[in-house]
């Protein structure tokens, strides 16, 4: 989706300025790769577990052997107590190890090829400016005037509190999404909830800036809404889950530095060995190509012509007898033909050297006459 303008919003939710469309928005879409890259990078700030290296075999136990009806594994000395003759060490007993232990030294992270990163950015981006992708993911977007929705540079500089980010928020209808948050908070299930992170709740809006703002403190308490910067955006932001089309709301100067940021076809990126990517086809919807009045246009006209008729008589010969047909499609058939019979001719059982040159001369003739 490609547009000359964006319009860019005050406070009041009226329209203050126009921005150009950032080339970076009208990028291909690759959810494969996005949920490939945030599957892979969502590993890499997990903490290493382990059990300890001892769990389950600091017991004395040893296997009684054969001959005594009993199970081969190490079961625990001594006597009267419950304990003598248990199982002990395997981890089918009570008490015993675990199979495949964890170790704290298991492979943690994973390394994600740096263009794969910013392609996925960059199809996260393109997402984000498709209004059908926002409302799939949930973001309740309803109202809201424009999507991309960018905000004026004076109204977020000057907010300083919460109170005040809030009012905006419901000025530019983008708090009933901040409302869908709130109501979604819910306990966790599981041991998570004993863990510090007790309670869950969906994605708000994401507030991308162009650097360090007052406005930050203002909007870092309100319920599911995050902030980053558009120098640094990253694909946990903004495609959480690996789900594409998160609700974001853009200040002015960080609007205007995408194509700076990204690049677009004809300038290069600030992004080192990096070019936007383009479509392979600017229109993918194949049906739409055909049905449009510049192809049927052009097929109505061949077939007044007799350009159909042509086709159906074409159609009717069989090129493996007629060979015309056959000429028409391949025309290195006539010396495949005349090699054949030269060559049969030649292995008869005693044919005549001479008459058989003779004939194939004369042959040879008529096909090429």
């Amino acid at each position: 989706m490609n547009r000359d303008f964006v319009n860019v919003f005050n406070g009041e939710n009226k329209t203050a300025a126009k921005v150009k469309f950032p080339a970076v928005l009208g990028t291909p879409i690759r959810p494969d790769l996005v949920n490939f890259v945030h599957t892979n990078v969502n590993k890499n700030h997990r903490q290493a577990y382990g059990v300890y290296k001892y769990a389950g075999e600091q017991t004395s136990a040893e296997s009684w052997g054969t001959g005594r009806a009993v199970a081969r594994i190490p079961r625990v000395g001594g006597s009267g107590t419950h304990r003598s003759g248990q199982g002990a060490f395997g981890n089918m007993c009570r008490g015993g190890r675990m199979f495949g232990p964890n170790k704290v030294w298991r492979k943690w992270n994973r390394r994600v090829n740096v263009n794969q990163k910013r392609y996925a950015v960059c199809s996260a981006l393109a997402a984000s400016a498709i209004p059908a992708l926002v409302m799939a993911r949930g973001h309740r977007v309803n109202q809201i005037s424009e999507v991309p929705l960018v905000i004026a540079n004076e109204v977020l500089a000057n907010l300083t509190k919460t109170s005040a980010a809030t009012a905006l928020l419901k000025k530019i209808n983008a708090y009933a999404d901040v409302e869908r948050v709130i109501a979604s908070k819910s306990v966790r299930a599981g041991q998570g909830k004993l863990r510090n992170r007790r309670f869950q709740s969906r994605r708000g809006p994401l507030l991308v800036l162009a650097g360090p703002s007052k406005c930050v403190r203002a909007f870092r308490n309100i319920p599911g809404v995050d902030i980053a910067f558009v120098s640094s955006l990253n694909i946990l932001r903004l495609a959480p889950g690996g789900h594409l089309g998160r609700f974001v709301i853009w200040s002015q100067d960080a609007f205007e530095q995408l194509d700076k940021i990204f690049g677009t076809k004809t300038t290069p990126s600030a992004k080192k060995g990096f070019r936007l990517p383009r479509p392979v086809m600017l229109n993918p919807d194949v049906s739409r190509i055909v049905t449009s009045d510049e192809i049927q246009t052009a097929v109505r006209e061949s077939q007044h012509r007799g350009g159909a008729s042509q086709i159906k008589s074409y159609k009717r010969l069989n090129p493996l007898r007629n060979v015309k047909a056959m000429l028409k499609l391949n025309p290195h058939a006539r010396l495949a033909r005349i090699s054949n019979a030269t060559k049969k001719a030649t292995h008869k059982k005693g044919a005549n050297t001479k008459a058989v040159k003779t004939q194939r001369k004369a042959w040879v003739k008529s096909l090429l006459a």
